[in-house]
């Protein structure tokens, strides 16, 4: 679709959100707004080591319509959540909670995001959050690798900014739902994910110094370069709360402490890291080389060789494979399968561990490419393919 399409689709969308709301809660919402999932292009687990990113956001969003609670209504510091994500046979998933007193650890599962935005929130001075009521729709797929989750925190935090009165700009709002993700939820997770989807815009990548938060769109046209952005979803469900990814920034922090500096960002690219152990060595190895694809990829962009940018990919692959060891079987093979087929670089993107691997395809190979993939996966569980575009972050409908 064109970003024509996508952008009537959507009030579309959020029209009919509109009035499920009001079917579910009895009153019509405040506002319904949207915040999009993300592909990281490249820059992965730099993010965390003050490095450098290149996301953007993608043309899947996690949707909610919010309506704040009167002081003078019963339960006025209550807080309902539902959501269309809901056990088979169940027309809907529910949570609640009361904002005073929320503590981490109080809301689980998918309510855990738009709680841990209202916890974020009143750790600030003089900002005070009313009970609210939230549906929640999303079409970002859960456990890809695309930032659902993030999502539906930038969604929240959006609304209440908007309906608050806040303020808040978007690196302030990055922060915040990081803070989310760290303390409430518990993912050691960086700003990355954010950032992208309260900054990006259609036809961009968000280039990103995640120490400074300074950022530059950079042009990424890959419809009017005659390519498709392919993203393979392995159905391997991964997740940022579990040991692996807190493994790997432990790794980086400790290696930092013992090179002497405050983050993997401030280590010369020429390093001597002998004094490391093996595996800590890689690791950081992994996250200087990461930092100079970026900066590499971000050049390519500025002057037009969108296509250019798929050895870095590629490259960037066997890194994240070799260094960083966050890869798996299903990642590789889908990686492999696409290069093999015709895709100018592949890699995959997220935190790893399973998710989606993306390939940079021309238009004309696209189909090659997804049925080499399809068949290569064979029995094994068979993967969502379909393409992104890059696509607006997250604004009120």
């Amino acid at each position: 679709m064109t970003d024509e399409q996508i952008d009537h689709h959507e009030h579309i969308r959020a029209e009919e959100h509109a009035r499920r709301f009001t079917e579910v809660y009895g009153h019509a919402p405040d506002g319904v707004w949207r915040a999009p999932g993300r592909v990281n292009l490249i820059g992965e687990h730099t993010d965390y080591n003050d490095g450098f990113v290149l996301p953007f956001a993608i043309d899947r969003t996690a949707m909610v319509a919010v309506r704040l609670r009167r002081a003078a209504e019963p339960d006025h510091e209550t807080v309902e959540l539902a959501s269309t994500y809901a056990p088979e046979g169940e027309r809907l998933s529910r949570a609640r909670f009361t904002v005073p007193g929320l503590t981490p650890g109080a809301v689980g599962d998918w309510g855990a995001y738009p709680a841990g935005v209202v916890h974020a929130l009143g750790t600030l001075d003089g900002v005070e959050v009313p009970g609210f009521e939230l549906l929640l729709d999303s079409t970002v797929p859960v456990g890809a690798g695309l930032s659902s989750s993030h999502a539906v925190e930038v969604a929240t935090i959006v609304a209440l900014n908007d309906l608050l009165g806040l303020g808040f700009d978007a690196p302030a709002m990055a922060r915040l739902t990081q803070r989310a993700e760290n303390e409430f939820v518990g993912a050691p997770t960086g700003i990355m994910d954010q950032s992208a989807s309260l900054m990006g815009r259609a036809g961009s990548a968000l280039f990103l110094d995640c120490r400074s938060l300074e950022s530059e769109l950079v042009p990424l046209p890959v419809a009017e370069h005659g390519l498709r952005v392919l993203v393979i979803d392995t159905k391997v469900a991964h997740s940022h709360a579990d040991g692996g990814y807190a493994a790997r920034r432990t790794a980086c922090e400790r290696a930092a402490a013992a090179l002497g500096v405050a983050s993997l960002r401030d280590i010369p690219a020429d390093a001597d890291l002998a004094a490391l152990d093996q595996e800590v060595a890689r690791r950081v190895r992994h996250v200087l080389s990461e930092n100079r694809r970026v900066l590499q990829a971000v050049q390519l962009l500025r002057d037009g060789d969108v296509a250019g940018v798929g050895g870095l990919l590629t490259a960037s692959h066997a890194s994240l494979r070799e260094d960083y060891e966050v890869s798996c079987p299903e990642l590789n093979l889908a990686v492999d399968t696409a290069l093999a087929a015709g895709a100018l670089g592949a890699r995959m993107t997220g935190g790893g561990f399973g998710g989606s691997a993306i390939a940079l395809v021309p238009a004309d190979r696209e189909e090659q490419v997804r049925n080499a993939v399809l068949r290569g996966f064979g029995s094994l569980k068979t993967p969502d393919i379909f393409t992104v575009l890059p696509a607006d972050g997250a604004q009120r409908l």
